[in-house]
């Protein structure tokens, strides 16, 4: 297929989720979808957006290929970048044509999403535990914040050395960074709660397990979900990490083996493609936190 015809199918893929977008903030504030779409399009905050991605092509353009800058001159510019990424015969063999392309990116996916449902049952449960109990907190603290500091790339020995295989090792150093930022993130939802609504439970006859499923679950489940959102980020970019050192497959093995065979638009390719999954990724987990806190949604916007 012709890689201009693809490009425009992914436009209007691109077009289709926004107006799908529209048409739910239209229900919101009770307006016209093509009110809503016209407010979107002339609001300042989007053509600011517009214009941000436009000056960096621009830029990238100008600094690779107009002017070829001493730094910048053996970089791929953005136009052959994307002619790779959709043509059906790429000279580097990686194009959205390609299995391996997809294999890369399955490996990944089922290594940021094991990390990351990981992290989540660990991690929540655990900063919730350390904002209910000052007793636990004292004790397991202080032993989370000598290790989190820690680069993820400095447990990768460690990982290989007690792990079996290589598979268990990138998924551990991935899992770290995603836990330190649910539990942290958690722990800081407890304790934002404010304490009359401890003692008006309290006042109503609520025990612990009321007050803890009551006030302190429902009252923390903002920060979760905002510590979720990043904790998705983060399993993707100390995913990259591992992949370079202890993978086969995989984006950042991809883009780790490209530098080394001099495929300079594969790089790009791989870092792209990794910036899509993840917005698609922490998007996803953002969608779920706003149908479970759509009572949060309502007191927002009335």
């Amino acid at each position: 297929m012709n890689p201009y015809i693809v490009l425009g199918l992914l436009l209007l893929a691109v077009l289709a989720v926004g107006a799908w977008q529209q048409k739910k903030k239209a229900r919101l504030y009770e307006i016209s979808w093509g009110h809503q779409v016209v407010k979107t399009l002339t609001s300042r905050g989007f053509l600011l957006q517009l214009a941000g991605f436009v000056a960096f092509l621009v830029a990238w353009e100008l600094t690779v290929k107009t002017f070829s800058l001493p730094w910048f001159n053996r970089l791929p510019g953005p136009w052959e970048c994307l002619l790779e990424w959709l043509s059906p015969d790429p000279d580097f063999g990686i194009s959205i044509y390609t299995q391996d392309y997809y294999t890369h990116i399955i490996y990944s996916t089922y290594r940021a999403t094991t990390a990351f449902v990981l992290a989540t049952v660990l991690g929540v449960p655990m900063g919730l535990l350390m904002g209910w109990s000052r007793k636990f907190y004292d004790y397991s603290f202080p032993l989370v914040e000598l290790i989190r500091p820690i680069p993820p790339l400095a447990w990768v020995p460690l990982a290989i050395l007690v792990l079996p295989g290589d598979e268990p090792a990138v998924i551990f150093v991935t899992f770290l960074v995603a836990f330190f930022v649910t539990a942290l993130n958690t722990l800081l939802g407890v304790e934002s709660i404010d304490e009359s609504y401890f003692r008006a439970a309290r006042c109503l006859g609520a025990d612990k397990k009321r007050l803890l499923f009551d006030v302190v679950l429902p009252g923390a489940m903002p920060f979760i979900f905002t510590g979720l959102q990043i904790s998705m980020g983060a399993a993707w970019f100390s995913l990259v990490a591992g992949e370079m050192i202890a993978a086969q497959y995989g984006l950042g093995f991809l883009i780790w083996d490209s530098y080394s065979l001099i495929q300079y638009p594969v790089i790009v390719i791989g870092m792209v493609t990794l910036g899509v999954i993840g917005w698609i990724s922490s998007a996803a987990v953002r969608s779920v936190g706003r149908k479970l806190m759509a009572w949060r949604e309502r007191e927002l916007y009335g």
